[in-house]
């Protein structure tokens, strides 16, 4: 289900609120579709090439904007838009404040800057730290998914760290497109990597490979390319949806029937949108056709949206306001339970520990109060992340120093939560559509699951809830949701914030007591639901099962509960820790010791077991029970089963206990007292036998682990520091390598040049040195390599110029340049100019001297010289 979820206010959340957030919902999407789809791609060390393969590919008239944050050296200029120029037609530029995206435009980010986007507009920002763990790729996804909400596009390119897996998550929470680059191509796969561990990579492809898969998602995207607004299902959509929820019912076994139509479709469509299906009818034969894509589908549903400490101001109100009333109600002190259902990957249930054990931390004289923490999810992988407690480094955006390091210690390139905090969270597979909930609950924290569910569904967990809750107990629901009409069970602490405490009822609610075998609802609109009845017998014997037959549940030998029949509530309620479907652990007080010898004795005779007049503790006092239990031999689907059956029956009074037999119900307790005594003290002696294995692996364990954890803090001080600094570093040292090559080209190109052009040069620095000469000067000086950085004026020559040296030292200090005509030994003639030698910062560093042969001018001067004499 869509995650029995810590979950955000995305895009569908806000059509359960006002018509004030509807409007400015349609408002932003209509901004959002006048904007041309923008990809935004993070890179780190390594990136530059990986950049250049990718915009390699993309045509000039590609119809979408690019964004390229990179980790940059804040005092460092950026040569990135230039570099980038060179391999792509596109527009590259520097990206600017409150600049409009345009399509075939590449934005890159600015040194030292931090950007975001608003209604397709970018916004330039000052970063919170100059160096050290910055974390500028998921501050731009956030953004982008924030603001493009389904049309965002996120890339991940090499890079070191893990920034960008948070923002990623974003994009696909609000049902984007996230994008990897393989690690194998990839020259740092640290980035790419932490994305794809944490399962969020829709496409893992080399860079050059990427653009493409980009341009077919878009073009078979209701909302890409070509976005047009998604004005409901069609009544053939929703047969396909129908059958998609059946097939999904059939392969995982939860139903989706009764979650928003929209919020599965939005998911549905991006699927399609990744294997090239233009019509939902297609995608449901796909389904069919290959079943592990039921599986991506299912997790695709159960996206995750998580943070810690989201939406500060509610936490701050819990701190300040609402868990200080709570502990004020009990003056001797309270061991309290709570509940976060939909947690994710568990930060919102370690962030209400660790406000906990901070408001423990100010109460000036600290009562015996502890928290025990039970945190549900739909997903067993989510469910296991949370219970290793290690996260990314990254969480240091949404987490103050002060609680880092009070309540995390560092372990590699992560953090994990203290044991302390740890211990207070008991994490469990759940779904809290079909199956028992907690119960005596003061607190319960569900956060933006209640989007995602119909109307229907979300009244009645708001009446489960209700029932849940002691009489104190404060309920926390997301910054778009509310309790709807439920006004006369709960009073709002702060309605703006979702804050609400149960208030008391003098009657009993009508509260559809979850099953594990849950009703499954039909998807049909409401005017469907009038349709005249297609089976009388069918809908009387439903009624008739759920209102006047007694409750009953089905077990299997070893007492683990198949199925559920009725309201069981006032005999069965879940136990504390992880979630236990065993009949002897869920039975309530008064009931559990009779039920265990009765499914024995049931097990190995034929009869039906009675004990009648059971007194069973109940949440508001006690009820008269008769328990029955039969062993079932037909049909052979059931066979070795036992059906555990309970009746209420009216209290007897209390002088008909005085005529029985004092005999006889003395006898009867010994028995029970016998019996119980020794199921007691075979549990005992099991306990201690694995409490003691128990408690000496404990002891190893915890010995290694604190010398392993204070090697790793040795080795992980400033890890961090140079991981950002090391990025940079790269970053710089690709573009320096690029002007390297850039030099290089330039340099052959001038000899190639100067050498084509047949001129002897030789450059000679501020002290006349020998510099650099060109290949032809060998005629005239017997110049070799070694020769560089000799004196001009210690070279053999063969011209006869003695006044070269003080015509070369006059030029440096006038600044005029000499030309002179000079005779060779061989009788050649040379054109010999001296010029200052100028650098890029017009300083004067040395003189160039050219050697121009002229021996075949002066010999033709020679000769008309020689005839206008004879002519004379």
């Amino acid at each position: 289900m869509v995650k029995t979820h810590a979950t955000t206010v995305g895009s569908d959340a806000l059509t359960l609120i006002s018509s004030h957030h509807q409007a400015a919902k349609v408002k932003s999407r209509a901004d959002s579709n006048s904007t041309p789809p923008i990809i935004a791609i993070g890179a780190s060390a390594g990136g530059l090439d990986a950049l250049e393969h990718f915009f390699a590919q993309v045509p000039p008239a590609s119809g979408v904007a690019f964004v390229v944050i990179q980790h940059l050296d804040p005092n460092h200029q950026g040569m990135l838009p230039e570099l980038l120029q060179r391999v792509t037609p596109l527009t590259v530029i520097q990206a600017g404040d409150r600049m409009a995206v345009k399509p075939d435009w590449i934005y890159v980010i600015p040194p030292n800057k931090d950007l975001s986007i608003l209604h397709g507009k970018l916004h330039l920002l000052e970063p919170q730290a100059l160096r050290g763990l910055r974390l500028p790729i998921d501050a731009f996804f956030r953004a982008l998914a924030d603001d493009q909400y389904e049309r965002a596009i996120g890339v991940i390119l090499s890079g070191m760290g893990s920034d960008g897996t948070l923002g990623l998550r974003a994009i696909k929470e609000n049902a984007g497109l996230a994008l990897v680059q393989a690690p194998e191509s990839a020259q740092f796969d640290s980035m790419p990597r932490s994305a794809i561990d944490a399962g969020l990579a829709d496409i893992v492809a080399p860079p050059h490979e990427l653009w493409a898969k980009i341009l077919a998602y878009l073009q078979h995207s209701p909302r890409g390319l070509h976005a047009v607004t998604n004005m409901g299902l069609e009544l053939k959509s929703r047969s396909a949806l129908e059958q998609i929820v059946i097939l999904l019912r059939e392969r995982t076994g939860n139903d989706f029937s009764l979650y928003k139509k929209n919020t599965i479709y939005r998911r549905i469509e991006r699927r399609m949108g990744l294997h090239q299906v233009d019509a939902i009818a297609k995608y449901v034969r796909y389904l069919r056709e290959n079943p592990q894509e039921l599986d991506l589908l299912f997790k695709e549903l159960l996206i995750g949206v998580t943070s810690f400490f989201r939406d500060p101001a509610v936490w701050e109100s819990l701190k300040n306001e609402a868990i200080p009333a709570l502990l004020a109600e009990y003056p001797a002190g309270k061991a309290l339970r709570a509940w976060v259902p939909a947690c994710s990957t568990g930060e919102e249930a370690y962030s209400l520990a660790m406000i906990f054990k901070e408001v423990l931390a100010e109460t000036p004289s600290p009562l015996p109060f502890k928290l025990q923490i039970f945190a549900t999810d739909l997903d067993q992988d989510a469910i296991d992340k949370a219970r290793q407690g290690l996260y990314p480094a990254n969480i240091a955006g949404d987490i103050s120093e002060d609680r880092l390091s009070r309540f995390f210690t560092i372990d590699g390139s992560g953090y994990r939560i203290k044991k302390e905090i740890r211990e207070m969270v008991i994490f469990a597979p759940h779904n809290v559509i079909m199956a028992p909930p907690f119960t005596k609950l003061d607190l319960l924290c569900c956060r933006n699951l209640l989007i995602y569910l119909s109307q229907e569904l979300q009244q009645k967990l708001i009446l489960l809830f209700h029932y849940t809750l002691t009489s104190h107990g404060i309920l926390t629901l997301g910054n778009a949701e509310t309790i709807g009409n439920a006004n006369h069970l709960f009073s709002a602490i702060d309605n703006k914030l979702r804050l609400y405490r149960r208030i008391d009822t003098p009657f009993p609610l009508n509260v559809d007591f979850p099953t594990k075998y849950f009703p499954v609802a039909t998807m049909v609109e409401e005017t469907e639901k009038n349709q005249p009845i297609a089976n009388l017998q069918t809908l009387a014997d439903q009624l008739l099962l759920q209102h006047f037959a007694p409750a009953a549940v089905l077990v299997n030998a070893d007492g683990d509960i198949l199925y559920i029949s009725g309201r069981t509530g006032k005999y069965l309620e879940p136990a504390a820790g992880k979630a236990n479907w065993n009949i002897h652990a869920m039975a309530r007080e008064g009931l559990r010791n009779e039920l265990m010898g009765a499914l024995k004795k049931a097990r190995t005779q034929c009869d039906v077991v009675q004990i009648p007049g059971l007194t069973v503790a109940t949440d508001g006092g006690s009820q008269t029970v008769n328990l029955t239990v039969q062993a079932i031999n037909k049909p052979d689907a059931l066979k070795g089963m036992l059906m555990v059956v309970f009746t209420d029956v009216a209290t007897p009074p209390a002088g008909k206990m005085s005529r029985k037999s004092p005999n006889a119900a003395q006898k009867l307790l010994q028995a029970e007292l016998l019996q119980a005594q020794e199921d007691l003290q075979t549990l005992r002696e099991q306990m201690q036998t694995s409490q003691e294995e128990l408690k000496s692996a404990n002891e190893e364990l915890q010995s290694t682990n604190e010398e392993l954890q204070s090697t790793n803090e040795e080795l992980t001080t400033s890890k961090e520091e140079m991981q950002s600094l090391n990025e940079e570093l790269q970053t710089v040292n690709a573009e320096l390598q690029v002007k390297v090559d850039d030099l290089s080209r330039a340099s052959n190109d001038m000899n190639n040049l100067l050498n084509s052009m047949e001129i002897a040069t030789v450059f000679l620095d501020s002290a006349l040195n020998i510099r650099r000469f060109t290949s032809h000067i060998s005629r005239l000086f017997k110049l070799i390599a070694a020769d560089v950085g000799r004196p001009l004026s210690d070279i053999v020559t063969d011209l006869d110029y003695p006044e070269l040296q003080q015509d070369a030292q006059e030029v440096l200090r006038t600044l005029v340049f000499v030309e002179k005509q000079v005779r060779a030994s061989d009788e050649c003639w040379f054109k010999v100019r001296i010029m200052p030698y100028r650098t890029q910062d017009n300083l004067i560093d040395g003189v160039v001297i050219t050697f121009i042969d002229i021996s075949e001018t002066k010999k033709l001067e020679a000769e008309l010289r020689n005839s206008h004499e004879k002519s004379g």
